[in-house]
């Protein structure tokens, strides 16, 4: 059952338990009632006990507390008093205890400590734990280094972080050179301590980052240790070394590591011993090592893992618990085991537990000469020792009151007094902590209050329990007592019960229960009372209910549910589908009391269930829906419906009507909706409009009209196939007319001059009138002046223009409909605002702030909204240049404007010429134009950087030296301070030199340079500078003439002076740009070699048939050849001569600019190609085949010598003798004698590679000891050198027979 109960929204209520010496006082935190009522403090925040700061930031420590009056606030340090006047790094919160403390430039260790809060006013002092202070630390990993750690394959390791202690301590994790985690597994894996251990290592373990990271959580930053070295040598190579140095003796008898059976690292042993506090998180760790890597799993032998806080981690290796309880402690076995053997740990853990509430001091309130008790129960292991304070002072040191005892865990309060308030302290505390709880005894005396609010009116069901609250407060706790109406007996026994809290509840509800109920709440110190009313509501019921439907698909259903319910209740109708929301589908059609679904399909089978919901109670019922396939039936022809016949008005009322109609016939096809049209004859005679429209399944239709129209209606059906015709007209119905329900729209106010108004709306309809006779009645006047509307009434139109109205006014308007019957409803008043005039007032206070040479800020003080006379669109900056600060005579140029719009005070003035003059003014402008310009002001832009010097070209070219000539900038923007020339050489494939810079004055227009190379191409870099800085910059190119006689080297600086008008030197002449213009035949064509000295980059080598006949009259054909020094002409003819020349254009590719001389070739009538015959097949088959025939030879030679050959026994030994013992000749390639010299003795099992070479080795040992030569180690050890060793055979580009370095490498 549902039912409603009204609470007090601000009446939230704190139980405050008297034991079970007496009854619950609730004391409402009402603030109306809180301000009344006096309370000792309370702590409402603290900081926590354990405070790690940040030594970057100011400390905070935190103390809240409320009371009546507001508490007071002090603290102790240490144990003694802290005196926060004193140190001016300190202050406090006002209405606060938390302390600030600043500790830029100091020391945050001065500040750490003992910190105890306690808040006091005249009814007590609460205290707070005491809060331990202290610093965070991220210490810095002591510097160290890591030697490489050589471990053989398959043995256990382990690499050690030993991380700097911080505070907090830091997290764990490893990490390679690339901070991409290292791989761990069940074989390598990190410890709780951080070190990372290895059950065995494998080859690819090796590797030279392996790095740890401890991250200190509470400032967040990272330290990193130093990247370990681990070199794994596998027993393969360690064998091949020992061979190799003890003549073949072996050291292990193969190449696999020995395998080992699991054995405990950590812990050591068969057994430990751990201790976990209750509460905190339990881990217990096993690492093993062995071959092959051991399994690890865990069993307790005392019982069971819990189920929800167990897990193991890190590959099986860590058993961690959370939450531990009492019921974990144990013995737990750590068993591993791998095919060899398997072992086990057994680990006991004891469970202690820092103390924990069992029950928390509770607040009292009492009232004078009542009883009372605190209890403050704790547990631990050990047992914790309960402490009691009064106001922060020991009990047994407070003074003594002979109506309270201490027992233990328990104060025993018996007929307090009042003025006995006071807060008392319970500590509870253990060697693993303490808790502390704060709990104050209030005495008070207060009459009775009732809070529930008055005249409260409950509603229930009949049938059902009902529940009337009666909240009170008062002390002594008052008692309540219920009347009915005007009876005078209480309300006692059968049908009512009076709870304590003193609510009635009635069990069940009847009719005859509604009514007027007051509740009475009495004290000793006085009575207060209350009156609430309850109302039984009749159930909802559902009187017909849905029915199981069977329907053919694409047929129609009809569910009915038809309730009954208290009339005064709203109902809610809610139709489901299988529990679930209905299809958003518009063939589920809600009614009232119906549900319809047209069309059905097979998704449409299913529950369906109509719920009628009150406000108060709700009742529902279901039925199935199961779909069918339809019975088969011959071709069926589809087509629109017939349209309906038989239109009849009834219910015929001023504003609404009810049209009933005849479906026509829906050809196969179901109707899916009917359409109501109609026309109006009065104003709108012969054209229909649509009106509404209904589901197929109706065939009535409830008709909204309006007054004063002449209606005639007619329905329209509305199939798959389409829309039927329309039916007959209904009889016209004549509706009466009336007063207009709306006003008109798009009412609008403006001016069209400063002295008018004009007044704007949208004219309405004849079926918008309601009656004949329509009219505006317009009406305004001044906004926040006039009372009084000024009105006027207008027909036929739709503005009105009132003159003579005060310029820029705001005006409130309004237009009411009128007609015949009445004026319409109230209008919506708009605002709007009279016509707009200039602005006739200048902004003031103009000022500008230069920012930098091409950039100011101008700021002005806006106008008084008054002055602008219209809507405020901005202001407008006028700006221009009238004068170069080098120049004394005018250089206007046309005014730049700048807008700014809204009500602006400042803009930017951008894109401003450096070292000007500008003037400037400020404007005004509304919707009607500009206002007065303010004064004419003027600022001078700063220097800034100047423009691209005018020109720079190149005068004389000789042999060394080079003369420029340039131009100064045409925008010098400041004072000039001189010019800076850098150049460089270019070579011929465009490579850049070293550039070379010099700095030249400012009243200097050319230079010569000295001691240039000679036939080198350069390039010049030239700019001009300010006190700014340097401008852009112009460049060119140009070439020293090649030397065609003795060299001079000249040594003269550069000579910087003006151009010089009359030349008193030589002038070389001017050396040709194409030069060695060379030609050869060559294979695909004919080969043009040339050289080329100029600054054009536009290269062509043309060529034409040399014709006396027809000499000029053909053009020449060219080739680009840019960027290289030699061109290929292909496709000439044979047997022709042509005429060859190298020309270089302009960037325009036009003009001619250098030109070589031509050069006459002719192309050979009979080309002879020499082929090398040493790469010919038919060559190279024929020598084959020689080789093959002489082989072939020697081979039946060999065999014949052999069989029957007579030769000496001495040469029959020497071919039979082992070639490995005899040392080959160098000179004939035969073996020669037997040396026993240790120099040509190669190391038993070195592998030589092809080149002769030994092969560097990141790990190589000194091979200088077994090679007897030099050589050369890098600083991390590894091998540079070459062995060499000692030998009387004639040194080759091979060298020597080399060592086979993986072998000693392998050696350890």
């Amino acid at each position: 059952m549902e039912r409603t109960r009204t609470r007090l929204g601000a009446a939230v209520f704190l139980m405050l338990i008297l034991g079970h010496l007496g009854n619950a006082l609730e004391v409402p935190l009402d603030p109306k009632v809180l301000e009344e009522l006096a309370q000792p403090p309370t702590i409402t925040q603290q900081s926590p006990k354990d405070y790690i700061i940040d030594p970057r930031e100011s400390i905070v420590i935190h103390c809240e507390a409320k009371g009546k009056p507001h508490p007071s606030f002090s603290w102790t340090r240490n144990g003694t008093h802290f005196d926060i006047d004193q140190d001016p790094k300190v202050t406090m919160r006002p209405r606060s205890g938390t302390l600030v403390v600043d500790i830029s430039g100091e020391k945050a260790e001065t500040y750490e400590g003992i910190y105890q809060c306690t808040a006091r006013n005249k009814h007590g002092a609460a205290v707070s734990n005491n809060i331990v202070i202290r610093q965070s630390r991220s210490p810095l990993w002591s510097k160290e280094r890591n030697e490489p750690i050589r471990v053989q394959e398959g043995e256990a390791l382990v690499l050690h972080c030993r991380p700097p202690a911080g505070l907090p301590p830091p997290i764990i994790f490893w990490m390679d050179v690339n901070f991409q985690r290292l791989p761990q597994s069940s074989r390598v894996f990190q410890a709780l301590n951080g070190d990372l251990y290895f059950s065995n290592v494998l080859k690819e373990d090796s590797r030279n980052d392996y790095i740890c990271y401890a991250r200190f959580p509470h400032t967040q930053t990272i330290q990193q240790k130093q990247p370990i070295t681990l070199l794994v040598l596998n027993l393969d190579a360690v064998n091949e070394t020992v061979a190799a140095l003890f003549n073949e003796t072996d050291l292990f008898s193969d190449g696999l590591a020995e395998e080992r059976k699991p054995t405990f690292l950590i812990p050591s042993g068969s057994s430990s011993s751990k201790m976990v506090l209750r509460g905190q998180v339990l881990e217990l760790e096993c690492i093993t090592e062995g071959l092959p890597t051991p399994e690890v799993s865990w069993s307790k032998l005392s019982g069971e893992f819990p189920d929800k806080r167990t897990s193991i981690v890190t590959f099986q290796k860590i058993l961690r618990i959370v939450n531990v309880s009492d019921a974990d402690a144990g013995e737990y076995r750590c068993t591993a085991h791998n095919r060899l053997a398997s072992v086990h740990h057994t680990i006991r853990v004891t469970v202690k537990a820092a103390p924990y509430w069992l029950t928390t001091p509770r607040n009292l309130v009492l009232a004078p000469k009542e009883k009372g008790q605190l209890i403050c129960r704790a547990s631990g292991t050990p047992k914790p020792t309960i402490n009691w304070a009064m106001n922060g002072i020991p009990i047994e040191n407070s003074p003594e009151d002979p109506n309270r005892k201490v027992e233990g865990d328990t104060i025993i309060f018996e007929e307090v007094q009042t003025g006995s308030s006071a807060v008392y302290q319970c500590n509870a505390s253990n060697e693993y902590g303490y808790l502390l709880s704060n709990a104050f005894v209030n005495v008070l005396s207060e009459t009775p209050r009732v809070l529930t609010p008055a005249n409260q009116v409950y509603q229930v069901i009949r049938n059902n329990h009902a529940l009337l609250d009666c909240s009170s407060f008062g002390s002594p706790i008052p008692k309540i007592t219920w009347f009915k109406d005007s009876q005078s007996s209480t309300l006692e026994g059968d049908p009512y019960l009076l709870h304590e809290n003193g609510t009635l509840e009635i069990y069940v509800a009847q009719a005859l229960n509604s009514g007027k109920y007051i509740c009475v709440a009495r004290n000793t110190l006085g009575i207060a009372e209350n009156h609430v009313y309850l109302e039984v509501k009749e159930p909802t019921r559902i009187l017909k209910q849905p029915k199981y439907k069977v329907a053919q698909r694409n047929r129609n259903v009809v569910f009915e549910c038809k309730v009954k319910h208290d009339p005064t209740l709203i109902p809610i109708m809610i139709w489901l589908k299988d529990n679930g929301e209905l299809p958003d589908d518009e063939r589920f059609l809600v009614d009232s009391d119906s549900l319809t679904i047209t069309d059905v399909t097979e998704n449409d089978a299913g529950t369906y269930t109509c719920i009628m919901n009150t406000t108060l109670d709700h009742d529902s019922a279901s039925a199935e829906l199961t779909v069918v396939e339809a019975a088969p039936t011959p071709a069926t022809i589809y087509e629109q419906p017939d349209p309906p016949t038989d239109l009849e008005l009834t219910d015929m009322k001023p504003r609404s009507v009810q049209l009933t109609w005849i479906p026509g016939d829906e050809h196969n096809s179901p109707i899916h909706k009917f359409v109501i049209q109609y026309t109006d004859s009065l104003h709108d005679h012969g054209h229909w409009h649509n009106l509404t429209h209904v589901p197929g399944s109706k065939t009535t239709a409830h008709l909204e009209l309006s007054p004063y129209v002449h209606y005639s209606f007619r329905v329209l059906a509305l199939n798959a196939v389409g829309l039927s015709d329309p039916s007959n007209p209904s009889h016209m119905y004549k509706t009466n007319p009336a007063a207009p329900d709306e006003n008109p729209s798009g009412v609008k106010g403006f001016g069209t001059e400063h002295d008018n108004l004009m007044i704007l709306w949208k004219p309405m309809s004849g079926l918008q009138a309601n009656g004949p006779g329509l009219q505006y009645k317009v009406m305004w006047r001044k906004k926040d002046v006039d009372k009084n509307w000024t009105s006027v009434t207008v027909a036929n139109v739709s503005k009105f223009m009132v003159s003579g109205t005060p310029t820029f006014t705001p005006y409130e308007v309004k237009v009411q409909a009128i007609n015949n019957n009445g004026i319409g409803p109230d209008p919506v008043v708009v605002t709007g605002h009279s016509g707009e005039d200039l602005p006739v007032q200048a902004p003031d206070n103009v000022q500008v702030l230069v920012l930098n040479s091409t950039l100011a800020e101008v700021h002005w003080e806006p106008v008084p909204p008054k002055t602008v006379r219209g809507h405020l669109k901005g202001y407008k900056v006028y700006y221009w240049r009238e004068r170069s600060l080098h120049k004394h005579n005018p250089h206007r140029v046309e005014k730049q404007l700048l807008t700014f719009s809204g009500n602006k005070s400042h803009g930017m003035l951008p894109g401003l010429q450096p070292y000007s003059l500008y003037l400037f003014n400020v404007m005004v402008y509304n919707g009607k134009g500009e206002g007065p310009a303010s004064s004419n002001l003027q600022f001078e832009t700063p220097e800034g950087v100047p423009g691209r010097p005018s020109f720079l070209r190149i005068t004389n070219s000789n042999l060394n030296n080079l003369t420029l000539e340039w131009g100064p900038p045409n925008d010098l923007n400041g004072h000039l301070t001189g010019y800076i020339l850098k150049y460089q050489q270019v070579n011929n494939s465009n490579e850049l030199g070293p550039m070379e810079e010099l700095a030249l004055p400012a009243n200097k227009t050319s230079i010569t340079l000295p001691n240039l190379k000679y036939s080198t191409r350069y390039k010049f870099y030239f700019n001009a500078k300010t006190g700014q800085g340097a401008g852009p910059v112009i460049t060119e190119e140009a070439v020293t003439i090649m030397d065609e006689g003795n060299t001079r080297t000249q040594t003269s600086p550069p000579i910087a002076g003006s151009p010089p008008r009359h030349p008193f030197h030589k002038v070389h002449p001017a050396a040709p740009a194409f030069r060695n213009v060379s030609s050869s035949v060559g294979e695909n064509g004919m080969l043009i070699n040339w050289e080329y000295w100029g600054a054009e980059k536009h290269v062509y080598v043309e060529y034409i048939v040399k014709n006396d006949n027809t000499l000029g009259e053909e053009e020449w054909q060219k080739e680009y050849v840019n960027g290289s020094q030699a061109y290929v002409l292909k496709g000439l003819k044979e047997g022709l001569s042509y005429r060859v020349r190298m020309v270089a254009k302009g960037h325009d590719d036009q003009a001619v600019l250098h030109q070589s001389e031509e050069l006459l070739v002719t192309v050979p009538a009979m080309p002879s190609r020499q082929v090398d015959i040493a790469t010919q097949g038919w060559f190279i088959g024929l020598m084959c085949a020689i080789a093959l025939l002489i082989l072939v030879l020697l081979i039946i030679c060999f065999i014949k010598r052999n069989k029957g050959g007579k030769y000496p026994v001495k040469e029959k030994e020497d071919a039979h003798t082992d070639p490995e013992f005899q040392p080959m000749k160098e000179d004939d390639c035969t073996f020669g004698e037997y040396s026993d010299t240790e120099d040509h003795k190669p190391l038993k099992g070195s592998r030589t590679p092809s080149n002769g070479t030994v092969h560097r080795d990141s790990s190589d040992d000194s091979l200088v000891d077994y090679g007897g030569g030099d050589g050369q180690f890098n600083e991390d050890g590894s091998f540079i050198g070459q062995y060499s060793g000692k030998s009387s055979i004639r040194e080759t580009a091979e060298g020597p027979s080399p060592v086979n370095t993986t072998a000693m490498n392998s050696f350890v």
